[in-house]
Order: C-alpha cells, then sequence, then structure tokens
C-alpha cells in the first residue's frame, strides 16, 4: 500500500514539476532580446511577444492542475503545434539536421509532458471507480 502511495504521488506531481520547469526553459530563450543599444521599450516589447507561448501554456498548466486532461491536451497540441511551425520554416529554407533537434528538445519534451498528464488522468478515473 505504500509503494503504491508513493507512486500515485509522483504520477500526480511529476508532470506539473516538468511542466513548470519546461515553462522556465521557453521562458529562458526570450532572454535574447536584452541587448545594448535597445530602448527599455523594445526590450519590454520583446519579452512579451516572446514569451506569449509561456502565458498560454502557464494558463492552461493552472487550469490542468485540477483537471489533468486539460494538460494532456494542451501540451500535446503545443508540441503538434511547435511540430508544425518547424515543418513550415523547413519548407521555405530547406532540410537542415538542427530542425529535428529543436522539434525533439521542444516538442518532445511536450508530448512527454502530456502524456504524464494523461496518465495522471487515466490513474485518477481508476481511483474513482473502485472507490
Amino acid at each position: 500500500m505504500r509503494i503504491k502511495n508513493k507512486i500515485n504521488k509522483f504520477i500526480y506531481w511529476s508532470p506539473r514539476i516538468l511542466s513548470i520547469l519546461f515553462l522556465c526553459f521557453l521562458a529562458m530563450f526570450s532572454l535574447d532580446v536584452i541587448e545594448p543599444g535597445r530602448t527599455i521599450l523594445e526590450i519590454t516589447v520583446g519579452l512579451f511577444m516572446h514569451n506569449i507561448p509561456v502565458f498560454i501554456l502557464t494558463a492552461l498548466l493552472a487550469a490542468a492542475w485540477k483537471r489533468e486532461i486539460i494538460g494532456a491536451i494542451a501540451f500535446f497540441l503545443a508540441g503538434l503545434l511547435y511540430v508544425g511551425f518547424v515543418t513550415k520554416a523547413m519548407l521555405e529554407t530547406g532540410f537542415e539536421w538542427y530542425y529535428l533537434a529543436w522539434i525533439v528538445q521542444i516538442a518532445g519534451i511536450s508530448f512527454f509532458i502530456g502524456m504524464m498528464f494523461l496518465l495522471n488522468w487515466t490513474k485518477r478515473k481508476e481511483r474513482q471507480q473502485s472507490a
């Protein structure tokens, strides 16, 4: 019983913690707008524009905290959307190997988090049905 409880806690917390770390990772990429010679307004607008996906995923994470299916769908769709953007860039500029690395690093993590939320959702449904 004790091991099962620890597994349930791990399944509950891992997608949430990974989501927070992933959002921090994505937000880190926006720091490239901070350059010498830019005004405060340019930097502020640049940071806001670069972090729009982070803001959207943060809101969806807040909704997914209690309803895991929202997190599963949101992170899976975010991964698909990113693959679409990279594929579009690939078609416009030609194939480069680093496009695949981008897909694995961004969309792969997003898909993994979505799968973890889905696992959490199915485990919750099983516990509700057995209770």
